[in-house]
């Protein structure tokens, strides 16, 4: 879900020589797009390669990975939709991603959730931690997509609130690329300061091409940024510790 017909204040227009400030946005965001896929999978990709990961996990674990790498497989698609001009398609395919990421809300809450039960979280996090970051992440991730969504016929607004959101859920990838038990606590904001480098180069390209950052980037890197800030206080307060005592056993 990158753009729709108009470019909604983006300086681009389909009729004649106008269409290439639009084209160019295109392609840019078909490039992070892919950047970004690349990022997640490497991730996984390396684990796997260490050693590190394993297809003996619980079905409910190929579950949650199936369901998430789904998105990025759609959000690619939607990307690649609309730089070949296929905008029928794209809609039409956004309306069933609409629609997928409320099932990525069930299943991240419902399988980080078991992870806690069957005590499958990562040694180097606070269990607490680990919960909070990923429901936290899953819900804001949602809610990013649905404005994303929401904004539609504003493909300027939608575009970048799309991006927003999927450079958060590129998190788990990203997590595996890093030396995690080694961050202590600063693993929260070494993953921020990742998806920061990322959307600085959309802030450059905005300043490049609109002469400012667009306000979709405020309100995006704006929340997660919030979500991050918040994650260890939500995590240690009382009735958090206790959640994950009791899930725990």
């Amino acid at each position: 879900m990158a753009t729709l017909a108009n470019d909604g204040g983006s300086g681009g227009s389909n009729i004649g020589g106008a269409a290439q400030p639009g084209l160019k946005d295109r392609t840019f965001f078909l490039i992070m797009a892919i950047a970004i896929v690349a990022t997640t999978v490497a991730g996984f990709v390396l684990q796997l390669a260490m050693g590190r990961s394993s297809f003996g996990a619980p079905w409910w674990v190929h579950v949650h990975g199936v369901t998430f790498m789904g998105w990025l497989v759609i959000y690619l698609a939607q990307n690649l939709l609309v730089a070949s001009n296929n905008l029928a398609l794209h809609r039409r395919l956004g309306v069933f991603a609409a629609c997928y990421v409320g099932w990525m809300v069930l299943v991240g809450v419902s399988v980080n959730t078991l992870a806690a039960i069957h005590h499958r979280i990562p040694f180097f996090f606070h269990p607490n931690v680990f919960l909070v970051m990923d429901w936290l992440t899953v819900l804001v991730f949602a809610g990013l997509t649905w404005a994303g969504v929401r904004m539609r016929a504003r493909s300027d607004w939608h575009r970048r609130l799309m991006l927003c959101a999927a450079v958060l859920i590129m998190l788990p990838g990203v997590g595996r690329l890093l030396p995690m038990p080694l961050l202590g606590e600063w693993q929260l904001w070494t993953m921020w300061l990742v998806m920061l480098v990322y959307l600085s180069v959309a802030f450059v390209y905005d300043l490049r091409t609109r002469g400012s950052i667009h306000p979709a980037y405020v309100w995006g890197f704006g929340a997660i940024t919030i979500a991050i800030a918040v994650m260890r206080p939500l995590a240690f307060t009382p009735p958090m510790l206790a959640l994950t005592a009791r899930l725990m056993g």
